[in-house]
């Protein structure tokens, strides 16, 4: 019997969702493929090299055959913390020029959303490697995601950083989901939702674990994990996606609007 395979984000924000197949009760039973771009996991989805990926959401409307895998997510009701657009003291309304991060395209979406949905602007939009300095020296605003986020959240006053899931629930009243297990294959016979729980049983050993890489301490990252991202999605949260898909395809970041199909 072959092995299933399996992709994410080596973002500490997935972490909980991976544990399990790295160090847990699940260890050896998949191969686990992870990438520091979100991206990259849609694409080996696209390309069907792995029986199921933890991609970001805009994906299930730009990859063909996709079903969403129910019940966990990578999401957060209030503040993120790790998906920011960051200026250097301009408001966002004075913005004229947003440099992306585009290792998330939910994420490149949804500044685009907020601009134009909420804000009425069209700034010049252009990608960019994930450093603030050198994305904010030829930009008015950067967005940062992923661990990088949380480091430009780690020195305030610095920059001034805009939640992009707060200024989405302060504009539409809904939770976001940004990631999410999706697959292309009639049947993946993988307990995800086991696997969370898992890991959200292990948050210290998690935090202490990205603590040496990041400049926060554990307790930090702990409490990023266990009251920012949310891994269970609720009702707001799947109304925030469905909303959030009809904004992109409203203003044409995407090409069709599926309906929200689950996979069994």
């Amino acid at each position: 019997m072959t092995t299933p395979r399996i992709s994410a984000s080596a973002y500490s924000n997935t972490a909980p969702l991976v544990w399990s197949f790295l160090y847990g009760q699940n260890r050896g039973r998949v191969e686990i493929i992870l990438d520091n771009a979100p991206a990259r996991s849609a694409e080996l989805l696209e390309r069907d090299r792995v029986n199921a990926a933890l991609v970001p959401v805009i994906a299930y409307q730009t990859l063909t055959d996709v079903k969403l895998i129910p019940g966990v997510c990578v999401g957060a009701k209030e503040k993120v913390r790790s998906v920011c657009l960051v200026t250097k003291g301009e408001d966002l309304a004075d913005v004229r020029s947003v440099a992306l991060d585009t290792s998330s395209r939910t994420s490149v979406a949804l500044t685009k959303v907020i601009f134009r949905e909420f804000l009425s602007r069209e700034p010049e939009f252009r990608s960019a490697s994930p450093d603030v300095a050198q994305m904010l020296a030829s930009a008015d605003a950067a967005l940062i995601i992923g661990d990088p986020s949380l480091t430009v959240n780690a020195r305030p006053g610095e920059f001034r950083v805009f939640d992009l899931a707060e200024l989405w629930r302060s504009h539409t009243g809904l939770a976001f989901i940004f990631a999410m297990w999706m697959t292309r294959r009639s049947v993946v016979d993988i307990d995800f939702a086991s696997a969370r729980d898992e890991g959200l049983a292990h948050l210290d050993e998690i935090a202490t674990n990205y603590a040496n890489n990041l400049p926060l301490p554990a307790s930090e990252i702990h409490e990023y994990l266990s009251q920012n991202i949310v891994f269970t999605p609720d009702d707001t949260m799947l109304q925030g996606m469905q909303l959030y898909f009809e904004l992109a395809y409203k203003h044409g970041l995407i090409e069709q609007q599926k309906a929200l199909e689950f996979a069994h």
